[in-house]
């Protein structure tokens, strides 16, 4: 219940927005039992990091795992993030887009979670590219690494404009466009829809 709420308070204010103290006052419970459980602010952080990862793997990637390998797997992990993004599972959209941006120049263990997590996900779009090649429904020339990059970048960037703007527009716009992209890579554009 606490790293539940934990998450939903950084996604909008940020790690460094959490406090021992303000957690136990929105949720009732006494500060010397919060404390208890996590002992600093830093390993509240990071259970925090650890606790929106798994709530990412259940919307975006375990239901994504259904699917064969292919670019409709690819098309449909992608979008299962721009729904997760798209309806708030984190009142502040994709936690990890905001947390990123909140660490990224900083050092220490905070830091070195939310880059694992970047990273895990990063690895895990490439995978599951490196599988569409080998059921030949990737092109043999296509890098792995530029079209993880991109399908990333459509993603994230709509997650900033519909934060920033109010406007879910950009959902369309982005899912559009790693259509085309993957249309563009795919062996065989009859593999996926002419529209999104």
């Amino acid at each position: 219940m606490i790293l539940r709420h934990a998450v939903d308070v950084a996604s909008v204010r940020g790690l460094e927005g959490l406090s021992l103290g303000q957690l136990a006052d929105e949720l009732e419970l006494s500060k010397s039992g919060v404390f208890s459980l996590f002992g600093s602010k830093e390993e509240l952080q990071r259970a925090t990091v650890r606790t929106a990862v798994t709530i990412f793997l259940g919307h975006v990637v375990i239901p994504a795992r259904r699917f064969p390998d292919g670019v409709a797997k690819i098309r449909h992990l992608c979008e299962k993030w721009l729904d997760y993004s798209r309806t708030r599972v984190f009142p502040g959209g994709c936690f990890f887009y905001s947390v990123s941006a909140e660490f990224d120049a900083r050092l220490g263990p905070v830091r070195d979670e939310v880059a694992a997590a970047q990273a895990n996900w990063r690895t895990f779009i490439e995978r599951t590219i490196e599988e569409a090649r080998a059921a030949g429904q990737i092109r043999p020339g296509t890098s792995t690494g530029q079209l993880a990059f991109e399908l990333i970048a459509f993603m994230e960037t709509a997650n900033g404009e519909s934060l920033l703007s109010g406007d879910d527009s950009a959902y369309g716009h982005a899912s559009a466009a790693i259509l085309d992209r993957l249309r563009a890579a795919a062996t065989d554009p009859q593999l996926l829809p002419d529209a999104p």
